[in-house]
């Protein structure tokens, strides 16, 4: 399902006729989406049988919970016709920096360790948000820039130190683990945030302005939208967010150094792309994004179950961001044309 806010001028019967044509266009997308897992798990099934076994498709989940939670933040920032590629290296930098803060006071509480790295984040997102919101700069240069100050400042407090699982609490490291009714715990914290992200997009005036400010910048302005303020409050969750997949990086993987979360930021992209959000802004899901990402984890982990290369790997990703960028622009179009034919049947 996809959310779109036109133009405040819009009548209301075009309105309403818009907000249905692109709700069916995002359950299309999403089913598709569907589709495309089953039509890359079933044959991968066929050949090798273990690959659905429930050790399997936990880990499966486990690997596409990092990637889905960055996409969620990613989502917000999109939808406003912005982009972070930050992402990867605020999650590194706050990985980092939630394994030395554990390791170096060990009697740090669970919590408030991650909470740490949460921090961490948000204060990223807050530098990219006043960057963007206030000076005026594209998202594109700013975020540019700032991946490698992110990666740049991780890289000069590890000083090709890494902090190891053992240097780690058990608390910390069996949450990583840790499983609710057979769901590892850090699939089902990202659940929770994708349901937060969609409440807020769906329920909440901020959260609706953000799709009016991507659809039409010009008229959100002109409708009295504060398009600078919802534009950082984008930018601070999508660092916020980047900063708890930190922290649940370091719960997952245990050994933590300067380069984690090296490149996650086109996974994101893609993830969020494939998943049907518009990368000019205006339309888009976090489930569809969240959905992205789980297609890409899945096509991903079937490559190496088949044996296939890895460099085919980002080939198909590649590919299919390609795809997704296509069938992204010809909806577009064929929505115009179709909202174009319900005004002036509405004047007739």
């Amino acid at each position: 399902m996809t959310t779109r806010l036109d133009a405040p001028s819009a009548p209301p019967t075009t309105a309403r006729t818009a907000r249905k044509l692109s709700d069916r266009v995002g359950r299309v997308r999403e089913l598709g989406i569907l589709v495309a897992l089953a039509l890359v798990v079933v044959p991968t099934a066929l050949v090798n049988p273990r690959f659905i076994q429930p050790q399997s498709l936990r880990d499966l989940l486990l690997n596409a919970s990092i990637v889905a939670l960055l996409a969620v933040g990613q989502t917000l920032v999109v939808i406003t016709r912005n982009v972070d590629l930050s992402v990867g290296s605020v999650l590194g930098l706050s990985a980092f920096l939630t394994a030395q803060q554990f390791a170096d006071h060990p009697g740090t509480p669970l919590l408030a360790g991650i909470g740490f790295g949460v921090a961490v984040g948000l204060a990223c997102g807050l530098l990219n948000g006043l960057l963007v919101a206030l000076g005026n700069v594209p998202s594109l240069v700013v975020t540019l820039g700032t991946l490698y100050v992110f990666r740049g400042i991780d890289y000069a407090l590890a000083q090709g130190r890494q902090v190891n699982a053992a240097d780690l609490p058990d608390a910390l490291l069996d949450l990583g683990s840790a499983r609710v009714a057979g769901v590892p715990v850090l699939v089902l914290v990202t659940v929770v945030v994708i349901v937060v992200a969609a409440v807020y997009l769906r329920s909440y005036r901020s959260g609706r302005e953000l799709y009016a400010i991507g659809s039409n910048p010009d008229a959100a302005v002109l409708a009295g939208i504060p398009v600078a303020k919802r534009t950082l409050t984008a930018f601070v969750a999508s660092g916020l967010v980047a900063g708890l997949a930190g922290a649940l990086w370091v719960a997952r993987y245990g050994t933590v150094d300067a380069a984690a979360g090296t490149g996650l930021e086109l996974q994101v992209v893609a993830a969020v792309v494939v998943g049907g959000v518009a990368i000019f802004g205006g339309s888009g899901t976090v489930a569809g994004a969240a959905l992205g990402a789980l297609l890409l984890g899945t096509i991903t982990s079937c490559l190496v179950v088949l044996r296939i290369p890895a460099f085919w790997q980002q080939a198909i990703a590649g590919a299919l961001l390609l795809s997704a960028i296509t069938v992204d622009r010809l909806l577009a179009l064929r929505l115009a044309k179709a909202l174009r034919k319900s005004e002036g049947s509405s004047h007739a």
